[in-house]
């Protein structure tokens, strides 16, 4: 990974240099624009509405219009405003962990130690573990101030901005202002579905399908051309299921025996291929389960009767 910023995290007196390192990347499949009719690849340029030329990046500068008047911003403007010649993450506060709405989350990056001895480093990171509290941090990245929260994952510092405040919509919607019963059943069958998916959270076990499939689309395409079929790389179209539920009960216990019969459908398949294995031997205990069958010698009179 290549830093995308230096600085030096703050709170009181106690400094400690960073790198600031983006912690995510995007692997969708890269697409381009084409012309529909010959396949000719469509282009952007930025060209200039005054004399009609072609601009290069590098002379293209930013500009405020309020409707009457236009004022041009360059480079080094942006670069005078005193946030942005700032190079501190400032801590403003510790709050508790709880309080940070996962709405508000947006971008997380990294920070690395950027000193001889981490320990600075070290004794903050153990500080927001011990205390279970998340800094809330200040500063200036990419001509903009940021806010982010501070916290700890495994023995990495995260920085995850956070929106602001009047960047969330207020949710109203006038629907949920009217009463609505529930009845006791319907929410003992809504927890018994919400227990019968209960599992615990693996993010591994997750795929994007939907580039999976773009992937395999795009290597159909490549191989047959022309004589791609849609049915024969994915198969045939499913009919669409769901729509508006008429009665919830019924969706419930429904759900629930679905959910309950592919559970109990995997269970076997496990303990069937763990038999196969050899791995369990409920078949040679099963027997000594049948007590007739063991009692049935000791019923033989003849040979007591032998015996007198």
């Amino acid at each position: 990974m290549r830093s995308i910023w230096k600085g030096a995290l703050t709170f009181g007196l106690v400094n400690v240099p960073v790198k600031v390192y983006s912690a995510t990347e995007d692997h969708d499949v890269s697409l381009h624009q084409v012309h529909a009719a010959d396949g000719g690849r469509i282009r952007y340029q930025r060209i200039c509405e005054i004399d009609g030329e072609v601009v290069p990046y590098s002379d293209i500068d930013k500009a405020y219009d309020d409707g009457e008047r236009t004022v041009v911003l360059t480079s080094d403007d942006f670069a005078a405003l005193p946030s942005e010649r700032s190079r501190e993450i400032e801590v403003v506060e510790f709050v508790p962990t709880e309080q940070i709405d996962l709405l508000t989350l947006d971008k997380a990056y990294y920070l690395e130690p950027d000193s001889k001895s981490p320990k600075a480093y070290v004794l903050l990171r153990q500080t927001l573990e011990q205390t279970d509290r998340t800094a809330i941090v200040r500063f200036a990245l990419r001509q903009k101030t940021r806010l982010a929260a501070l916290r700890v994952r495994g023995d990495v510092l995260v920085l995850q901005t956070l929106l602001w405040a009047d960047e969330v919509r207020e949710a109203s919607f006038p629907v949920l202002d009217e009463p609505v019963k529930i009845s006791s059943k319907e929410l003992e069958l809504s927890a018994s579905l919400v227990d019968s998916f209960s599992s615990d959270f693996d993010p591994s076990e997750f795929t994007d399908e939907y580039q999976k499939e773009l992937r395999t689309l795009i290597d159909a395409k490549l191989e047959k051309g022309d004589a791609f079929d849609t049915a024969e790389t994915f198969g045939e179209k499913a009919d669409a299921e769901g729509g508006e539920v008429i009665d919830l009960m019924a969706a419930l216990r429904a759900s629930v025996e679905k959910s309950r019969a592919a559970r109990t459908g995997k269970d076997v398949g496990e303990k069937t291929k763990a038999d196969a294995d050899g791995k369990s031997a409920p078949a040679t205990k099963e027997p000594s389960k049948k007590a007739p069958a063991k009692k049935a010698p000791a019923k033989k009179a003849p040979a007591k009767k032998k015996a007198s």
